[in-house]
């Protein structure tokens, strides 16, 4: 028996990894977070399969169906949005996983920030403007280590993908102009890959009053940086002709 922690992908039923959506449709028992996680995910899962939505449950509660099903020999698939490994709260179920003894695996998924930059079209790392993309969320229940505050942060002048921080954008805003200027591209990206998706774009100077315009509240990623509003930039050396390595050897 083992439990499977796998990556759904940011909605898109189609953006799963193959190897998520087959362990779907083999494990008996399925736990997954309807919050988040479209029904469309789950519609291979076997005839049978036991479907628990932990929208409404807790730790202990979800670690006992676990358990059950370790007492019964069945695999779990315990689904998750995006990846895993961010945000998804798997930490603390590992942890009482392997205090009982429990095996466990997990399969990484599709990011919000990836599925963000393909729904722009945009590259975050563009040679001369942003080598660097740094994963972060906004301040709230649950507090930022003190070194890794937006003010911190943003002394770095990265890319940035905000997570959680939708209805602090003004907050988050004020906090960055200083560091990257008020006509730094902005983009906040609402449910991305799912029907219903939206891109609102503007500065760091205007994107608090288009968010408030448009009315989005929650599961929205913010983008910040000059890759998203930039054409002049110098070419990497990857394809340049000069440029040799062991699979393109330089022609004498």
């Amino acid at each position: 028996m083992t439990v499977y922690f796998i990556g759904a992908g940011p909605g898109d039923p189609e953006l799963i990894t193959v190897r998520g959506q087959r362990l779907i449709s083999e494990c008996p028992v399925i736990l997954y977070a309807g919050s988040l996680v479209p029904e469309a995910v789950l519609e291979k899962a076997a005839a049978g399969a036991q479907l628990i939505n932990t929208a409404e449950l807790h730790l202990e509660q979800i670690v006992a169906y676990i358990k059950a099903a370790h007492q019964s020999h069945h695999d779990v698939a315990r689904v998750h949005s995006g990846d895993p490994s961010l945000y998804g709260a798997i930490g603390e179920q590992i942890r009482e996983l392997e205090r009982l003894n429990i095996p466990y695996n997990v399969v990484p998924g599709v990011t919000a920030t990836a599925a963000s930059a393909a729904l722009l079209k945009k590259e975050l790392t563009l040679p001369d403007v942003s080598q660097t993309v740094i994963l972060t969320r906004y301040a709230g229940k649950t507090p930022m280590p003190e070194k890794e505050s937006l003010e911190a942060l943003a002394k770095h002048g990265a890319t940035l993908a905000i997570h959680l921080g939708i209805t602090k954008i003004h907050r988050i805003a004020k906090i960055l102009i200083p560091k990257y200027g008020e006509d730094c591209p902005v983009a906040v990206i609402f449910r991305a890959s799912w029907p219903d998706q939206q891109v609102i774009r503007g500065t760091l100077a205007t994107i608090a009053e288009k968010v408030r315009e448009a009315k989005i509240k929650r599961t929205a990623l913010i983008l910040v940086g000059r890759v998203l509003d930039e054409s002049s930039f110098t070419s990497s050396r990857l394809y340049h002709e000069d440029h040799a390595h062991i699979f393109r050897p330089k022609m004498r």
